[in-house]
């Protein structure tokens, strides 16, 4: 075995004992494919007030010019489906959202995953990645193996779905690379048809200023009255199109006790969460993600259901 496969193999021992669902590695180069993509994505306002979507366009595409001498990036699955959901008849919440912030969870994990590598091979240098800076985690997944992007764009994987986290660790060192897996949605449009803002504009391409996530969570000012109605209940992100994807009929429930919820959390009424007090809002999500929006953002979204 060469030496690089023999690295490799240590990384995705290690990525697995660490609890990740799975890894794969790609060589580090210009996304060529992603490249016109993004930019027509961006020309025609689908980033919505996500003005951060505009800055760094090189370093989204090139992460060579994100990390120096940079030479592979390892991308990392991680599961995050609950045992229990909410109560069809309440506000909702996207399950991601459920637990302790996955930014938290994901960078230790990432960050004893590049101790480990450095403690087995040497002088590695590298950055960990989180959702948190200009790189593209769902190509790079999809480049790297892990699935491919559905139609709701999406990373989807055969046999276990998509309800799982994306993080990367991009390295200055050469390993075996994977190679990509075939489109599995073929003729299915469930995701396309469920979306009650019809924000999946053609196959594969999301206007995330039409999305439920992004009104809930990205949004800052009032949510457009011309969407009222059409939230089905959902008060922070939003799941539909995974929920009535084929695929996530394999999902089965993660094991890391970071992401159960708050014991209060899933047994919240309607009432409740209207009457949520800020005092509350600090217990249930004082490690949540759920803090990204504020509580007076929570609450513009549940008067927004409830008027």
């Amino acid at each position: 075995m060469n030496l690089k496969q023999q690295h490799t193999d240590f990384i995705k021992t290690e990525a697995k004992r660490l609890g990740f669902l799975s890894c794969g590695v790609s060589k580090a180069q210009f996304l060529e494919e992603e490249a016109p993509r993004l930019e027509n994505w961006l020309n025609k306002q689908m980033h919505g007030q996500m003005h951060y979507m505009e800055n760094h366009f090189d370093k989204r595409l090139d992460p060579t010019k994100l990390v120096e001498g940079s030479k592979s990036v390892i991308s990392l699955l991680l599961n995050y489906f609950p045992e229990k959901t909410q109560d069809h008849e309440t506000y909702k919440l996207s399950k991601y959202a459920y637990g302790t912030d996955y930014h938290f969870v994901i960078k230790d994990k990432l960050k004893s995953l590049l101790h480990a590598i450095q403690g087995e091979i040497g002088e590695v240098e590298g950055r960990a990645f989180v959702d948190s800076a200009p790189v593209l985690d769902k190509a790079w997944a999809a480049k790297s193996g892990l699935g491919w992007i559905g139609k709701h764009s999406n990373l989807l994987t055969q046999q276990v779905g998509s309800f799982y986290f994306i993080a990367e660790l991009i390295i200055d060192l050469e390993l075996e690379y994977d190679g990509i897996t075939t489109d599995h949605c073929g003729t299915c449009t469930k995701c396309i048809d469920a979306c009650p803002t019809k924000a999946i504009a053609e196959p594969y391409v999301v206007d995330g200023s039409k999305c439920i996530s992004y009104f809930t969570i990205e949004l800052k000012e009032n949510i457009p009255t011309e969407f009222k109605g059409q939230f089905e209940d959902w008060m922070f992100g939003c799941d539909i199109c995974q929920d009535v994807c084929p695929w996530n009929r394999f999902s089965k429930s993660h094991n890391e006790p970071l992401f159960n919820p708050h014991p209060d959390l899933l047994d919240m009424t309607k009432k409740d969460w209207e009457e949520i007090t800020e005092e509350t809002f600090k217990k249930v999500f004082k490690k949540s993600a759920v803090k990204r929006t504020k509580f007076s953002g929570l609450k513009r979204n549940i008067n927004f259901l409830k008027d």
